[in-house]
């Protein structure tokens, strides 16, 4: 027998104000065609004035806790991935920690912009496996709005914010595929390719926030080869095939990107979990807010086998196969 990470619960929060493309292109040099043509992205959310990135992981958690059935003091581990912390530290998630209410286990950010929500997942997977937590809160959760060029008509019409998170608890498994919980994750990144996707700014080097700045082409480029790549990653070190995939959660980037890789893994768009219309980019956030919508609604049911992959800034990439 080995230990397996099992997904327990599943919560989300969007903050209350919807941004449509046509507010957008009444404010930079766009349209609701243009925007939707490259993207798929028809609105997005935004963070209300005083609305921290720990506001809107405090409300996703509580709702995965909910849904899992158990108190904030039964947490003793949360990983919260977010490239839009609060402060420069402590760690949002500590912050997190104390608005549940359970103290004395490790919390700590990760940080790997889009990919992070599955590499805070892998991390808390590995302390479940080695018996070092037994039940952990995973978060993923952004303000992307606040780091935004609002004169650059090529990002501020890509990203939003939002909140969602994961509930995982040690399980016993026999280490085959047809366990439950998390079968394998992968990641990686090269940061040769760090000028590519980044914010302009920082404590050591600029002393300020910075603002979002991309090269589009090249990022479009490098998330359809590496995703491909950490997806057949994760089938080969699993001995599972596409056709075993009942549902692929992919980070919310762009509809494009997101439409390629089901097209090499051969799987039909229904089978694709989709939020980017609504949601458009939340960064960390993407693959839990998609999960929790598509469990709430009943597409993912106990037993499926889910694929979450993403890239981000870095750059980084990575994939977790999940069996719920």
């Amino acid at each position: 027998m080995i230990t397996r990470s099992l997904i327990v619960g599943t919560g989300s929060y969007l903050p209350e104000r919807v941004v449509t493309n046509a507010e957008l292109a009444a404010r930079v040099d766009t349209s609701d065609e243009w925007i939707i043509e490259r993207t798929g992205i028809r609105q997005r959310h935004m963070a209300a004035e005083g609305e921290w990135t720990s506001d809107l992981a405090t409300k996703a958690a509580q709702k995965a806790l909910d849904a899992a059935g158990i108190a904030g003091t039964d947490v003793d581990l949360i990983v919260l991935a977010t490239a839009t912390p609060d402060r420069t530290f402590p760690s949002t998630a500590a912050t997190v920690q104390a608005n549940l209410g359970c103290f004395g286990g490790p919390a700590f950010d990760v940080q790997a912009v889009c990919s992070g929500f599955v590499y805070a997942l892998s991390v808390a997977d590995n302390f479940v496996k080695a018996g070092q937590a037994k039940t952990a809160l995973v978060i993923g959760a952004e303000t992307f709005s606040r780091i935004l060029d609002w004169e650059d008509r090529g990002t501020c019409v890509l990203f939003g914010d939002g909140a969602g998170a994961v509930v995982i608890q040690a399980a016993p498994g026999d280490g085959s595929a047809t366990d439950s919980g998390i079968l394998t994750t992968h990641l990686h990144a090269d940061g040769r390719h760090r000028e590519l996707l980044y914010v302009d700014g920082g404590p050591s080097s600029t002393q300020t926030t910075g603002l979002l700045r991309m090269h589009g082409r090249e990022v479009f480029r490098h998330a359809v080869v590496n995703l491909a790549s950490v997806v057949e990653e994760a089938l080969e070190a699993t001995g599972l095939q596409p056709a075993d995939i009942d549902w692929l959660v992919p980070h919310q980037a762009n509809r494009r990107i997101i439409e390629g890789t089901a097209r090499k893994l051969g799987m039909a768009l229904e089978k694709v979990v989709m939020t980017v219309d609504r949601h458009a980019n939340t960064s960390a956030a993407s693959i839990p807010l998609a999960l929790a919508e598509a469990v709430s609604d009943g597409r993912v049911q106990k037993g499926q086998l889910v694929l979450l992959e993403a890239m981000g800034g870095g750059f980084t990439w990575g994939s977790a196969l999940v069996r719920m």
